[in-house]
């Protein structure tokens, strides 16, 4: 368990924990029901206390934070680590390296490689993602360590892909088609009527060889959703040959995760990350200004 603590600011003098909690900390009621059953699960000023207990300015309030251990099976895999404190890990996922384990790849996701790194710290094996990538998408993701930094962040979060996608575009463009399963298929999507609602905003950064470098913001997070919405306007991404791009500069779809923000909620400050785009798309950024 994670024990957190906050202290009381004036303005929340009278008022009851679980007010303070959740009204200025974002505690959901599920976790504070959590610490609630919990022997010293609330405490102020060190003493056991319940959520209905009324503090003042200048209190410190104390609750616990599950931490679920992780079940997948610690493997040393190859991931780089950004940013760790006793909330938040976020790491640059590699290219073909799934989020999760599954039939055939049991041992070789990111839930393995974090299992590793926590085991060889003597840290809780925890897995706590607040978004997906496709397994070749590479670029930062953000694990929250206990429930509390998991829940009161998932809101904040704000990120900014790059990718290449064939064809020489210019400006701006905003791509508003709704999103669903391909008739046929379990994996791929098309955009399509009865799909879901699904927008994506697309910025021309550099273009050059028949490929364009782009940046994107979401305001919606379905599946392969820029792959998707790039392909049905005639740019699909290089390398994602399931939505007809080319292979011939590289053997992934080129998408990164080259930003990352978020509100931290323990240390009550924003946080920002950079990714430099991997070697594989470097190669085709080089295609791009003609120095292969």
């Amino acid at each position: 368990m994670r024990r957190i603590s906050f202290v009381v600011p004036p303005e929340y003098e009278g008022a009851m924990v679980k007010v303070f909690l959740r009204n200025r900390h974002g505690v959901s009621a599920g976790i504070l029901a959590a610490a609630k059953r919990i022997s010293g699960g609330i405490l102020v000023n060190g003493e056991a206390a319940y959520a209905i207990r009324i503090v003042h300015a200048g209190d410190t309030v104390t609750f616990l934070a599950e931490q679920k251990p992780s079940s997948a099976l610690p493997v040393l895999l190859p991931f780089n680590a950004v940013y760790e404190d006793e909330d938040f890990f976020v790491v640059e996922k590699s290219p073909a390296m799934p989020m999760y384990p599954t039939p055939g790849h049991d041992a070789d996701s990111l839930m393995n490689a974090t299992a590793w790194h926590f085991r060889k710290k003597g840290l809780p094996s925890v897995f706590y993602p607040l978004y997906r990538l496709d397994r070749d998408t590479t670029g930062l993701v953000l694990l929250a360590k206990n429930s509390y930094a998991a829940s009161a962040a998932i809101q904040t979060v704000q990120k900014e892909y790059v990718a290449f996608c064939r064809g020489n575009l210019r400006g701006k463009g905003r791509e508003e088609g709704k999103i669903g399963l391909m008739p046929g298929h379990k994996v791929q999507r098309c955009v399509c009527e009865e799909g879901d609602p699904a927008v994506t905003n697309w910025e021309v950064l550099e273009s050059g060889n028949n490929l364009s470098f782009l940046r994107f913001l979401l305001e919606t997070g379905r599946t392969h959703q820029i792959r998707v919405h790039m392909a049905h306007r005639g740019n699909p991404l290089e390398g994602d040959d399931l939505y007809g791009g080319s292979l011939h500069y590289i053997h992934r779809q080129a998408l990164h995760v080259s930003q990352m923000a978020f509100f931290h909620p323990v240390k009550e400050q924003q946080m920002r990350f950079v990714s430099p785009i991997p070697p594989d798309m470097q190669r085709v950024y080089s295609v791009l200004k003609g120095s292969k």
